[in-house]
């Protein structure tokens, strides 16, 4: 497995993780597809922050995530930078497609400037092994998940 950052549209995951995103976020949060796409294709970046990294095995895209300076956790625009839209195809999940993510996450955070990341996630258990602290639930005052657990990663 290898993880890549994606860095063009002509790539052949970009459309893969754009139908991911659009399926995911885009359609709950009444995105059209345009937006989805258009948001996704600014997130392309090398030097700058969003920036998009995706997990390639059996020369096919099976998870994803991005790094980025703004999220959808409205409460809290006092916290940044993020990662957000940790993902992995469902026919691939529990064969190690996060952790392998996961492990990449301080490399390229390191490598864009960042000295600290934070996340949000109903997942428990899931981070905490790659150095991520938890802070404490937080609002999302989203009416699919409410309630969800505030991670740190400290990158100094």
């Amino acid at each position: 497995m290898e993880i890549i950052r994606l860095e063009s549209t002509d790539n052949p995951y970009f459309e893969t993780v754009y139908d991911w995103n659009y399926h995911w976020w885009g359609e709950r949060d009444g995105i059209s597809p345009e937006e989805v796409r258009v948001t996704l294709a600014h997130s392309l970046n090398t030097r700058r922050l969003p920036q998009t990294f995706v997990a390639v095995a059996d020369e096919c895209a099976v998870g994803m995530y991005q790094l980025s300076m703004i999220d959808d956790l409205y409460s809290r625009p006092d916290l940044y930078p993020w990662l957000i839209d940790v993902y992995v195809d469902p026919a691939y999940r529990g064969k190690g497609v996060c952790a392998a993510m996961l492990a990449t996450v301080p490399q390229n955070a390191k490598a864009a400037g960042l000295r600290e990341l934070y996340l949000y996630t109903v997942h428990i258990g899931l981070y905490e092994p790659f150095g991520w602290t938890f802070q404490g639930e937080i609002r999302t005052f989203r009416p699919d998940s409410p309630i969800e657990r505030l991670y740190h990663l400290d990158l100094t």
